[in-house]
């Protein structure tokens, strides 16, 4: 076993990694890129755990990997909070734990070694930017508009801020009326199902924001649905600007997605190489993210690898 933080054996180097379920294509193409990394061909064993949204089915596969004695514990964290004790539990094992996607809130930092994820507050921000230079460039600038906001998993680290980006950024234009916000828990059908309420609870929508692609999927359907058109009469704004993304906003239906990186694997595995050798490594480590709308998602497309 790894001593804390320190270099670990030579050969093989067992990760555990406790990912939060399957609920997206963006969580699809994370586990893959994990898979794909941590070979065996590349000097590792990795040990996977699908916590189907849970945070307990995670704690269970922490307390897991501590028995079988892992190198590395990673773990994309369901919530932020109720860490403490099984992280308590691996430090003393002397297992060093990384964060991938989600951060964890805890009253001691030294308990993870570092994370790696977007910046989600950015992330809002930049969607709301987006929308204020689109609105000028097709004259819409000068209008009310009426804002609804489908959410993420509550308390999860990319809802918190993407929330906290999109909020702020609204506040700041006194022509935006956010009319509700709620959870679409990050899959297409809670997304649908969301977006169908706010419709019938609001006769005039002119902007949607969905904190995952896949809530933007189901809410294109509701759109569709209720006899309007997606991309047009309501404007959708998203976040991961995984594959499907772009070819609907190449068909007009979604209008912009805001990247947000899955590929942690490599990320996670130049860390390890580096905790190996007893080098230091930094707490927080943001992944390059852009911004996709209709007028460059045909080029980008095929250069996406998620």
């Amino acid at each position: 076993m790894a001593g804390a933080f320190a270099a670990g054996p030579k050969g093989v180097i067992t990760v555990g990694y406790a990912q939060v379920g399957a609920e997206s294509d963006w969580r699809t193409a994370n586990t893959e890129s994990f898979k794909s990394t941590f070979t065996k061909a590349n000097g590792y064993k990795l040990i996977f755990d699908d916590a189907q949204q849970k945070q307990e089915n995670q704690i269970k596969a922490i307390r897991n990997f501590i028995q079988q004695d892992v190198d590395y514990i990673v773990v994309a964290p369901v919530v932020e909070t109720g860490w403490e004790t099984v992280l308590n539990e691996a430090k003393r094992a002397g297992i060093p734990v990384l964060l991938s996607d989600r951060q964890m809130k805890v009253s001691d930092n030294s308990l993870y070694v570092c994370w790696v994820g977007g910046n989600f507050v950015k992330e809002g921000n930049d969607a709301v930017a987006w929308l204020n230079g689109y609105l000028k460039k097709i004259g819409r600038d000068k209008e009310d508009l009426n804002v609804v906001l489908i959410q993420g998993t509550i308390g999860s680290s990319a809802q918190v801020g993407r929330t906290q980006g999109i909020t702020e950024g609204l506040a700041k234009n006194p022509k935006y009326h956010l009319l509700a916000k709620q959870s679409g828990e990050f899959t297409q059908a809670k997304g649908q199902e969301v977006m169908e309420s706010f419709l019938k609870a609001y006769p005039k929508i002119d902007v949607v924001f969905c904190e995952n692609d896949n809530e933007a999927f189901g809410a294109i359907d509701a759109i569709k649905a209720a006899g309007k058109r997606p991309g047009k009469d309501i404007i959708i704004i998203s976040f991961d600007a995984v594959h499907e993304a772009f070819n609907k906003m190449i068909a007009g239906e979604l209008n912009c997605a805001v990247e947000c990186n899955p590929l942690h694997g490599p990320r996670i595995a130049e860390i390890i190489q580096k905790l190996e050798k007893g080098e230091k490594v930094e707490k927080i480590q943001y992944v390059v993210e852009g911004v996709f709308d209709q007028a460059n998602a045909a080029k980008e497309l095929p250069k996406r690898k998620y």
